[in-house]
Formats: structure tokens, sequence, C-alpha cells
């Protein structure tokens, strides 16, 4: 599948690295000329410098790394040229822009997923076989914890929108339902946007999931443990080693998530049935994201709608 990378900035090079190594990547659009030039001369790929540029040009498919305020407006244009579309996470800056742009997708019957790379990550696949074939009992309880400095991109969100989401949608992912309610509390250490973030989600029949989330902290960290009635699993997202007290720790041979996305990514473009992240799923991200924030403004759970 020919597709072009729109953004080749610091995630967007990941993808750019992937596809080509994938046989993917056919083009890098940037509205950095030089940016757009050097990314693609590294991989012998036309560039671009504007989407009317790229859009007169021949390719399948796009992944939009772009600023998070961009893309209802570069993935919008690119799925009404009826090309398959990955956005990066996420979505948007609210619920609404995923919503608009999936019923966008479903119109002109192309592919819109989101960029939930953890779903692809070995560690959390292999604690999700575990959760539906129950060897470990029932889940009850998902910790995550997700921190380093704040990195340096041209985008305003939050680390609620931009970090937590990614554990959000694992949680939802794992215990595959929505949460009922969620609570949370944020704050700043500049007087921005959040850059630190403690998420608790309450979803049926007993099950919670707890996200720590912040960009104050020097070290990387990227991890979360799985309780079940059986054992306590703690897995890393980073190294993706495993380890189980109770029980012997599932395995799953290392991957790279980024990889196992853009192959998805590229299945589905032929057979729609086998995309792993649906475009409600990435509203439905969205809409949790959403109530994390109005609960940490104005203090108090916020119930969801089924």
């Amino acid at each position: 599948m020919r597709t072009a990378l729109v953004g080749a900035g610091g995630w967007g090079k990941n993808h750019a690295r992937v596809l080509h190594r994938t046989g993917q990547l056919c083009a890098v659009c940037d509205a950095d000329p030089g940016r757009a030039a050097g990314c693609a001369s590294a991989y012998s790929v036309p560039a671009f410098d504007s989407l009317e540029g790229l859009l007169g040009s021949e390719f399948d498919a796009a992944v939009v790394c772009t600023p998070t305020a961009s893309h209802e407006r570069v993935a919008g244009r690119l799925i009404e040229a009826g090309k398959h579309v990955l956005v990066e996470k996420p979505v948007g800056p609210e619920p609404g822009v995923a919503e608009r742009l999936a019923a966008m997708a479903a119109r002109k019957k192309t592919v819109m997923t989101a960029g939930y790379v953890e779903r692809f990550n070995p560690a959390v696949r292999a604690v999700k076989g575990a959760a539906q074939d129950g060897s470990l009992g029932r889940l009850f309880v998902l910790e995550f914890h997700r921190q380093n400095r704040r990195p340096a991109r041209e985008d305003e969100t939050g680390i609620i929108h931009d970090a937590a989401v990614h554990d959000i949608d694992t949680a939802i992912w794992l215990f595959g339902r929505m949460p009922e309610t969620v609570f949370a509390r944020s704050g700043s250490t500049g007087g921005g946007r959040e850059d630190f973030a403690a998420v608790m989600l309450g979803f049926g029949g007993g099950q919670i999931a707890s996200i720590s989330a912040n960009w104050i902290t020097p070290e990387r960290i990227r991890r979360f443990d799985a309780v079940f009635t059986e054992a306590v699993v703690s897995a890393d997202f980073i190294t993706q080693e495993i380890s189980a007290r109770g029980a012997e720790a599932p395995v799953a041979p290392k991957r790279e998530p980024l990889e196992l996305e853009l192959l998805n990514f590229q299945e589905a473009a032929g057979d729609r049935s086998k995309l792993i992240v649906e475009p409600g799923q990435a509203v439905a991200v969205s809409r949790v994201a959403e109530a994390a924030l109005v609960s940490a403004r104005d203090g108090v759970p916020v119930y969801m709608e089924p």
C-alpha cells in the first residue's frame, strides 16, 4: 500500500522509518520544506511542503503526525480525497473531531484509525490473552505509570490527551468495556496545560484502572500492573518484559509495536474487518479523556453515558 507520511517531526520520523522498512512509504509531506526534504531523502521518496502538492501525487493512504490542532483539517482533506488515514493520537483536542472524521470515513468508505500503538505491544497482548482465556483468573485491577520530562514538540495538548490516553485506551481494551465513572486530579508546574495527572476509571463488575502520568520525572517510565484473582502481572511497555507473582508469567515474542500497528493499517485497507483500532473506539477514548479533564477541573466524578 503506497502510504504518505504527513508531518515529519519527532514521532513522524519513527513512522517514516517503519513505513520504509515495511515497503509502504511513498512520500513525505511537511510544512517545513527542509524537514520534508531531509526525511524524504533518507528514504529516497518525493518530498512535499504542502498538502495540495501531496494530493496531486499518487498514493493510497496517509499517516497524519501533524500537531493535534491540525488533525481535523489535514485528515479531513485526505479522507475526502478517498485516502485511508491513520491519525496519531490524540485524534483531536475534543471528542467531536474523532466523531466527525469517523463519520466522514464511513461516508467515503475509507479506513480511518487512530495511533493507539500500545494495543500492538506484545506485553499488552499477552495480558489481553490471559484476560480472555481465564488462565490467571479474572482481571480486576489495572495500574499504569507513564512519566518522563515534557517532550519537545509542536503541540499544546496537555498530558491527559497526549499521554494518559494510551493507558485509557489500554484499560478499555483489556477490560473489553467502557468505564462507567471517571475521576481525575491534575495540575501544572508552569501554569499552562496540565503536565501531571492521576485518573481513576471505574468499570462495571467492580473493575478499576488507575493511571498516573507526569512530565516532571527525569526517568522515563512506561509500565503497568494487572491484578488477576490468581496472579499479579507486571509489564514494561518499553522493554516488553513481563513478570508475575502467584503464577507463571504469560510469554510474548518481542516485536516493535509501531510496525505491528502499521502492518495492521495496511491489512485493514484490504479487509476492513481486520482493523484493530476502530474509529468508534478512538471516539470513546477521546470522550473518556475529556471526562477526565472535566473531573479534574470541577473536582467531581463524571458518570459516563452508556
